[in-house]
């Protein structure tokens, strides 16, 4: 690794998706020496550990085009790269189990049609049959997006690492962030190896995004809460085939195909926030009972695997994307816990904003820290197709 003082036209602060991709298109947009500090290893936190679920079908406008972007950016990634994330078309069935999610499903897929997203509605039959190891007659009917699909976590960080050491990003792994300062040139990027003069900085760091914001004096509402993700062992049943990807929302719980057997992922939304990587043997189980009602071919199915990992949230679900109120020439960004789904579009959205301060991804202007008032909460409306993070946030 070469020093990493001296002067940048970019510093990108954080490793994981979301900073990597955003060093990566801002490169690829013609800056000289773009430089990526990350206090431990590429790829460390979240974005290796996530559950990788790729979805168009996103609950506001915003949502849908950064998933839309994503989606077409994974698509890309072999002719632009030679590698790829490993995106697989799975298809995506959001069910519904009681009359008002129905009409609030019938809503959204107006919306999510309008913008472009080949969704269609399916009554309970029709979820049955497409799903047929779902214990039938459970739904109401749901909606269905047949090119939603997921990409490989370790996969999409190799592809990545890739990127960034073609593109000729200078990765500065074992760094550590310590602020930021006016300088002689533009903004002195404080590090554990010493200053870098930048024209640029972009501000990411994923559950630690808060903590990285307070070292550039600027108070940021994101947090860190508990996902967890299992494994279960094969079954002919859960061929991919047999298995779209499903969520069920209101119990937080999703699943899709996964090396012959079931992987699925939850999040405890009355856990206390901050860093958890220990499973939950309780509401694992708790979890577990609501897919064996839902797909009963896993009751009884050993577990191959199960983790945890530390995810960002913000207080609305809704990413972060635009420039740091009163800190000139620096841009903040935050996936919301929607890494693999949403980081693509988030980074390069972040990276134009850095650039131009728009972007052709989506209208950025609702989205920046502006939309929080002193306490954090967002004048924005929530998310409604988002796990169920905790309602407060901590920024340890």
């Amino acid at each position: 690794m070469s020093s990493v003082t001296g002067s940048a036209d970019a510093v990108v602060i954080g490793g994981g998706t979301v900073g990597a991709w955003c060093a990566y298109f801002l490169r690829r947009a013609g800056l000289a020496r773009v430089v990526l500090v990350e206090k431990g290893f590429l790829g460390q936190g979240a974005s290796s550990r996530a559950a990788g679920v790729v979805r168009t079908q996103g609950g506001t406008p915003a949502a849908v085009r950064l998933g839309q972007w994503s989606r077409q950016f994974y698509l890309s990634q072999r002719d632009e790269l030679g590698t790829d994330s490993g995106f697989t078309e799975q298809g995506y069935l959001l069910p519904c189990f009681t009359p008002g999610e129905v009409t609030a499903a019938r809503e959204r897929m107006a919306m999510q049609f309008a913008l472009g997203v080949p969704v269609r509605w399916l009554d309970p039959g029709e979820v049955d049959a497409v799903n047929p190891t779902l214990a039938p007659g459970q739904t109401l009917g749901g909606t269905f997006c047949a090119q939603d699909g997921y990409i490989s976590p370790p996969r999409n960080v190799a592809a990545y690492t890739v990127a960034l050491n073609r593109s000729g990003v200078e990765v500065a792994e074992g760094v550590a962030f310590a602020g930021l300062s006016s300088g002689r040139g533009g903004i002195e990027v404080q590090t554990s190896q010493g200053p870098i003069e930048a024209g640029l900085v972009v501000l990411t760091g994923g559950p630690k995004l808060a903590a990285v914001g307070a070292l550039a004096g600027i108070a940021i509402p994101a947090g860190g809460a508990r996902h967890q993700v299992a494994v279960t062992e094969r079954h002919p049943d859960l061929a991919p085939s047999r298995v779209p990807m499903v969520f069920d929302l209101a119990a937080g719980l999703y699943w899709r195909p996964e090396e012959g057997g079931l992987l699925f992922g939850m999040s405890n939304p009355d856990e206390p926030p901050g860093e958890g990587r220990e499973v939950d043997e309780g509401y694992l189980a708790k979890m577990r009972t609501r897919l064996a009602e839902l797909v009963p071919v896993t009751t009884g199915l050993g577990l191959r695997r199960i983790w945890a990992a530390t995810i960002d949230y913000t207080p609305d679900h809704l990413p972060i994307i635009g420039r740091a109120p009163g800190l000139s020439g620096v841009t903040v960004a935050s996936a919301a816990g929607a890494g693999m789904m949403w980081g693509p579009g988030v980074a390069k959205a972040a990276a134009d904003v850095a650039l131009t301060g728009s972007s052709d991804v989506l209208d950025v202007s609702p989205l920046g820290l502006d939309r929080f008032d002193e306490r954090g909460h967002s004048r924005l409306a929530t998310d409604p197709i988002a796990l169920p993070f905790p309602e407060r946030i901590s920024i340890s």
